[in-house]
């Protein structure tokens, strides 16, 4: 369903802010992975996430999802693939809108535009429905403004959004770390339920190793630009943390020195 092929990324070439994020990066996932991604500040997890969603072009290397090429298209073309879920709860819905014209809008993503009625009665009961799923009664409020939501709320309402028209590739860059703890849990309660009703091809980064072990069917490790362990089935069950430490000083070479991550 995805399949990365060599891919490179250096920003700000030939000047004393070169940086290289992505360095002959290969990755392929089949039809209904749940990969969950960790790494060190730097590492280049959340520029292979923006390389795949089409933000900025990669200086070299190949990108298709679900047989098609997408290297040379643009974020909004994009679109059609792909769901994406941000860390800022405030990011991917419109403040300003209703909730049931936030779905509205998600619903119609990479669709053509037409003049007809903004949202219909059967829509209208359709949303309601799915918004019954999440079991946070919003399917009451569906004229609330989303700017009023709770962040917990609002991330679920995203998750929802990107789900919705069941992406060939669904993407969650840190989707609970400005959440608190409790619903940090509930949100990533609700990614796994959606990711597996749907059978949904994901890729979720997170800065807490324990998440990592626990979510999805595999796990892989990035290390300046690279991947650096990749593990899947029972032997990713079995996994501590203390395990993923000690991969880490093993493939690298270094310690791992991410504090925000430790602690986790």
């Amino acid at each position: 369903m995805l399949d990365i092929q060599n891919i490179s990324k250096t920003f700000n070439p030939g000047t004393v802010n070169e940086k290289t994020a992505l360095n002959g990066l290969t990755l392929h996932l089949n039809e209904g992975d749940f990969v969950t991604v960790i790494g060190g500040n730097g590492a280049g997890k959340s520029t292979m996430l923006n390389a795949v969603a089409g933000v900025w072009p990669v200086d070299n290397g190949r990108i298709t999802i679900d047989g098609t090429d997408v290297t040379r298209l643009s974020e909004y073309q994009r679109a059609k693939y792909i769901g994406r879920v941000f860390q800022d709860p405030m990011t991917g819905t419109a403040a300003t809108m209703q909730i049931e014209e936030n779905l509205a809008l998600a619903a119609r993503r990479g669709k053509p535009r037409t003049l007809r009625i903004g949202i219909t009665k059967k829509e209208r009961e359709e949303y309601r429905e799915l918004l019954k799923t999440l079991d946070l009664g919003l399917e009451s409020r569906l004229t609330a403004r989303v700017g009023l939501l709770s962040g917990g709320q609002r991330q679920a309402l995203t998750l929802l959004m990107a789900t919705m028209n069941r992406p060939k590739l669904l993407l969650l860059d840190e989707h609970t770390a400005a959440l608190d703890p409790k619903t940090a849990s509930k949100v990533l309660t609700l990614s796994a339920k959606l990711v597996a009703e749907n059978n949904l091809t994901t890729l979720m980064i997170t800065h807490n190793m324990k998440d990592a072990i626990k979510y999805g069917n595999r796990l892989i490790m990035m290390h300046e630009g690279r991947i650096i362990y990749d593990v899947s089935g029972e032997e990713k069950k079995k996994l501590h943390v203390s395990d993923l430490l000690a991969k880490f000083q093993t493939a690298s070479g270094d310690e791992f020195a991410n504090d925000r991550m430790i602690l986790s």
